[in-house]
């Protein structure tokens, strides 16, 4: 017999079962929606209840509350037990899971692209590896830990800083080496999770439309809730670091100038454009990145400073042939379709 008056405490057991299940405990879940039955049964109780039962792992026997009367006790033995979801996963996947996991020696061999490998190529390379190891879509053993070091491997190799630091100590034997991947990770990691880095490509919605995941989300809602209050309070100490950390990326000093100065006296050119630059003095023993990498970024620098200078020369050229051909003065307007124009002279001869 049940009471009205029983229905909040129903609803609280509910609760704190959903609580229990997102964080793992089973057990704990089961039996507060079995005491939540038998106070006030819902249909909800009962859903959540299969739910809870499907995800307990074969081989476990999680102690059960004894059922308040006979009935229910009979009830319970004729329903057959629900067999957890079986996953199945293709051979291509498996054997995706398997390269990152067992055969890659480094970040580079992760993603599949080579050292002078460019941002776009590596965001490139990590989207497609990221839609075919994520652990909604592929089911293979170990995937879960081959999705998270595609997402070290591109959080550190999209990192200028990281990356530069990785190219040259990445050789260096690993210490005590508890897993496989500090193998080739060396200790570098990335700032963020592989999920935040999925969802930083991709949105919080890639995998929306069904699995486990939906299910999780939502029984995690009530905890996220309390999470989120509480970030809104670090919030000020999070604004604090991020403008510190930035003031370092301020005070570093660029490895060249276009310009020569008393700090960047030595010159030198690109291979490609020959494009002049100017580097300091103690620039051959202490830049350990990739020359080619540096070289490609001054190009590009000089030849947008170029398209900018030659746009501001015809700019002038321009109002001088304007304000001749107003006030009638022929001589004036010929002078400024004769105008040298030196840095749109230097583009165009790049350009060819």
């Amino acid at each position: 017999m049940t009471f009205e008056g029983n229905k909040d405490e129903a609803e609280r057991c509910i609760e704190i079962a959903q609580n229990a299940f997102a964080a793992g405990n089973y057990e704990k879940a089961e039996r507060f929606l079995m005491k939540s039955e038998r106070m006030y049964p819902t249909a909800r109780a009962k859903d959540l209840l299969t739910v809870v039962r499907a995800a307990i792992p074969t081989g476990s026997a999680p102690k059960r509350t004894p059922p308040s009367s006979p009935s229910e006790d009979v009830r319970r033995r004729k329903t057959p037990a629900p067999q957890p979801e079986k996953r199945e996963y293709s051979p291509e996947q498996l054997e995706a899971v398997r390269r990152i996991n067992t055969k890659c020696k480094d970040y580079y061999e992760i993603l599949g692209v080579s050292k002078e490998a460019t941002d776009s190529d590596i965001k490139k390379a990590y989207k497609k590896l990221a839609l075919q190891l994520h652990p909604d879509k592929n089911h293979a053993p170990g995937a879960a830990e081959a999705f998270k070091a595609i997402g070290n491997a591109a959080g550190v190799l999209t990192d200028p800083e990281k990356r530069k630091q990785y190219d040259v100590r990445g050789e260096e034997p690993a210490h005590t080496p508890h897993t496989h991947h500090q193998y080739y990770a060396r200790g570098f990691e990335s700032d963020l999770t592989a999920e935040e880095l999925f969802n930083m490509f991709f949105g919080h919605t890639a995998f929306s439309a069904g699995g486990p995941t939906v299910y999780r989300r939502r029984a995690r809602e009530p905890e996220q809730r309390e999470n989120h209050a509480g970030l809104i309070q670090l919030l000020p100490i999070v604004v604090l670091i991020l403008l510190s950390m930035m003031s370092g990326f301020f005070i570093s000093e660029p490895v060249y100038s276009l310009t020569p100065s008393s700090k960047y006296p030595v010159p030198r050119e690109t291979v490609t454009l020959k494009v002049p630059y100017y580097v300091k003095d103690n620039f051959h023993t202490d830049y350990q990145g990739s020359l080619r990498r540096l070289e490609m970024a001054i190009e590009e620098e000089y030849i947008v400073s170029l398209r900018h200078a030659c746009q501001r020369e015809r700019n002038y050229r321009d109002s001088l042939a304007w304000k001749a051909r107003n006030f009638g003065d022929a001589s004036q307007y010929a002078e400024a379709n004769r105008m040298r124009m030196p840095s749109c002279e230097k583009l165009n001869k790049y350009q060819r």
